[in-house]
């Protein structure tokens, strides 16, 4: 599996700020309020990255200690994966977050600092989740065995082509 690259992070923050500042203009356009988050979801995006962290972590010990019990390596691609899923959501819950935040600085009229902090927190929190899954999915990432050698390697007993 390869890790989530900083391009597909962009893309994925960028596509969340486009939508968002879109959907809250369209909402306003047409008469209603501005989309503001739930409270929760700032909370819930923070707990999201601690239970990638926690899932991780006795993937990262495992291969870090020599004495520790082998890692199963379909757990440790279940939590890689479930990181890496887990950081492109935030990086585009985070760019939404954004997004709607570059919409009400675009307002002749500031709203309040409630609306706006909620918005802000679901950015920070957004971050914060792409960070934590980022750093999971480092700790899923298993040593090569050193008996896994490509087919083609002239040290895994295959006849070199002559």
């Amino acid at each position: 599996m390869k890790r989530t690259s900083p391009l597909a992070l962009v893309v994925a923050a960028l596509l969340g700020g486009v939508v968002a500042f879109a959907a809250d203009h369209l909402l306003t356009r047409s008469g209603g309020a501005t989309f503001t988050p739930a409270v929760t979801l700032p909370i819930l995006l923070v707990l999201l990255g601690a239970a990638c962290l926690a899932l991780a972590w006795p993937i990262r010990r495992a291969v870090s200690d020599p004495n520790a019990p082998r890692v199963d390596p379909f757990r440790s691609l279940r939590v890689a994966v479930l990181s890496k899923a887990s950081s492109i959501v935030g990086a585009a819950l985070g760019g939404a977050g954004l997004g709607l935040l570059a919409y009400l600085a675009t307002r002749p009229v500031t709203p309040g600092i409630g609306s706006m902090g909620t918005i802000i927190a679901t950015a920070a929190a957004g971050a914060v989740l792409m960070v934590a899954a980022l750093v999971a999915e480092h700790w899923c990432t298993l040593p090569k065995d050193p008996d896994d050698r490509e087919p083609d390697d002239p040290g895994a007993g295959a006849p070199a082509a002559h």
